[in-house]
């Protein structure tokens, strides 16, 4: 209701663009249509996998990056990489220990626009016991009415990024001085949000 005021106001003219800014929309995930993945090298061979357990919101409006805000969670005891002997390993103590870290987490500080659909949000993103303040690059695809559901507005993004997951304590490093299992991670998001139109 206030965000659909503020843009009331600024169309009659009562309230110009540079007087105030209207509170950014908040997006929820549209579950069957977000993918959280990553990939990893296993000797030669690239393993992907994925989280299927996630929740947060994305507070986003491209004039105005300043309150706009990126809050995501994932439970890790939901990553399934299509074997079941691998994904029981990568729950347990030797990589995510998921009965005591059950989340990870990104919680952005800052959004900045780098031209066109291009964004990048600086924030924390934490594994377990480690924080660690990083930059994710993101895409975001414009928003469209859904064309399923009446009265549903649909918004798209994308992200790429690597992390060390040795520097997040996945794993204590010996598989990979095995050259069994690489070090490097990279995420790719690819997300269908929702909310509903005013």
């Amino acid at each position: 209701m206030k965000r659909a005021l503020c843009m009331l106001l600024l169309s009659s003219g009562l309230l110009l663009p540079g007087q105030a800014r209207c509170e950014p929309p908040v997006w929820r995930f549209d579950p069957p249509h977000c993918g959280f993945y990553f990939d990893i090298r296993h000797i030669f061979s690239t393993v992907r996998g994925r989280f299927d357990d996630f929740s947060g919101s994305i507070a986003f409006d491209p004039e105005n990056l300043d309150e706009s805000a990126i809050d995501i969670r994932v439970g890790v005891a939901s990553v399934d990489t299509n074997v079941d002997r691998r994904d029981e390993h990568l729950r347990s103590e030797d990589f995510f220990h998921a009965a005591r870290y059950p989340e990870m987490t990104f919680r952005s500080r800052e959004i900045r626009a780098l031209g066109g659909d291009r964004y990048e949000a600086d924030g924390t993103f934490r594994i377990k016991d480690v924080s660690r303040e990083i930059t994710v690059p993101f895409a975001f695809h414009g928003v469209t009415p859904g064309p399923m559901r009446e009265n549903t507005l649909v918004a798209g993004f994308d992200a790429r990024f690597s992390i060390d997951r040795l520097a997040y304590n996945v794993g204590s490093g010996k598989f990979y001085d095995m050259g069994v299992t690489g070090k490097t991670v990279e995420i790719i998001l690819s997300l269908e949000m929702i909310r509903e139109s005013e």
